[in-house]
């Protein structure tokens, strides 16, 4: 099994995938690559005698068969650059991962439909609203979502995924012992159990350390047909993204947002050199040049009342707050609150912040 070899040089922390791949290119077998003599490895270019001894050494301390022991034991899933399984698109960027490592099941994705989306990781209520907003407008396709599983946008975009029957993948910044942050657990969850996959290039006892999750991101847009950046600031790991998409020959789209939102001047900025202005579902298609089928027949509203109607149509174009209510349907405020507290039981609107509502 050639397997266990790729598995016993990833579980090297101090070597990386570009290595890896170098090795493997070089010898052309990846068991002669992880057996080879410092005489052997010194003939690669830019491997001298010193770097070939350090791997030799750490390579000595690993035991193939048992770090493939390792990994199967916590009912973790892997490919390797080898398997014909191994997602097509991440494969064709400069710096691959050498292994995946995965929870959950990547069979029920379709990698010839991913979106990548990412974010500012304290992004704004609106941010959330618009891109939950897009997301739904998937439901019933076989789009699936590819995000970082971090705070913020990424748990929002993994969230609407999952609330509109999406499958979803998560690219973590560690191995796939911890989740980061910690808050997220159950949605780690949510995806593995039959929603999509949580995967990571990252052995499983790697930790979450800073410089992983900028490398990370190479394969969220990796994954990817198309990234759509929701909200990023000038310097964020979301701009990183946005030009790795870029490097690697994808489609890169912006959702716009409060010019006053300092999490936007990245968005604007990103517009300004060509990026897609994204404000529906239909913008990304049209980007991406898909074409969809809904597979499920779409929900229809509940019967509402004359009174109940009034709201509904008050509520067409944006969110209102309670007193703008009362002045567009003249309805009484005992009867506006019951019929607002039937519509929100009913899931046709919900309230935002103390006093406001909107449709959902």
């Amino acid at each position: 099994m050639k397997s266990k070899y790729w598995i016993a040089l990833s579980s090297i922390e101090q070597i990386d995938s570009r290595f890896i791949q170098r090795l493997y290119n070089y010898f052309g077998d990846i068991e002669q690559a992880f057996n080879a003599s410092i005489s052997e490895l010194s003939h690669i270019d830019g491997l001298n005698i010193k770097k070939a001894e350090n791997f030799v050494n750490m390579r000595n301390k690993v035991n193939p068969d048992k770090v493939l022991d390792e990994v199967t034991q916590r009912n973790i899933f892997y490919l390797t650059l080898e398997d014909e399984k191994y997602p097509k698109m991440l494969k064709q960027i400069s710096d691959p991962p050498a292994v995946i490592y995965y929870k959950g099941s990547l069979d029920i994705c379709n990698l010839e439909k991913t979106l990548a989306v990412v974010g500012s990781r304290r992004a704004s209520y609106q941010a959330k609203e618009e891109l939950t907003k897009i997301i739904s407008q998937f439901s019933g396709t076989d789009i699936c979502i590819v995000s970082g599983l971090a705070a913020g946008i990424d748990s929002q975009a993994h969230i609407a995924a999952l609330d509109n029957n999406l499958k979803t993948i998560g690219v973590i910044a560690s191995g796939l012992d911890f989740f980061y942050p910690t808050s997220n657990k159950h949605l780690y969850e949510r995806i593995e159990n039959g929603n999509g996959a949580v995967i990571s290039e990252y052995f499983p006892s790697f930790e979450p350390l800073k410089f992983r999750f900028p490398q990370r991101n190479r394969i969220v847009s990796g994954l990817s047909y198309g990234t759509l950046v929701a909200e990023a600031s000038l310097k964020s790991g979301a701009l990183i993204t946005a030009n790795l998409t870029l490097e690697q020959g994808r489609e890169l789209m912006c959702m716009p947002g409060l010019i006053s939102n300092p999490n936007t001047e990245g968005i604007y900025k990103l517009l300004k050199n060509g990026a897609t202005l994204v404000t529906s579902a239909e913008d990304i298609l049209n980007a991406l040049n898909w074409e969809v089928k809904k597979t499920e027949v779409q929900k229809e509203l509940p019967l509402l009342t004359e009174d109940e109607e009034k709201i509904f149509s008050a509520l067409e174009i944006e969110e209102k707050s309670f007193d703008e209510l009362v002045f567009i349907t003249k309805l009484g405020v005992e009867n506006l609150l019951t019929c607002l507290t039937t519509m929100e039981l009913k899931g046709i609107i919900k309230q935002v912040g103390n006093d406001r509502y909107k449709k959902v």
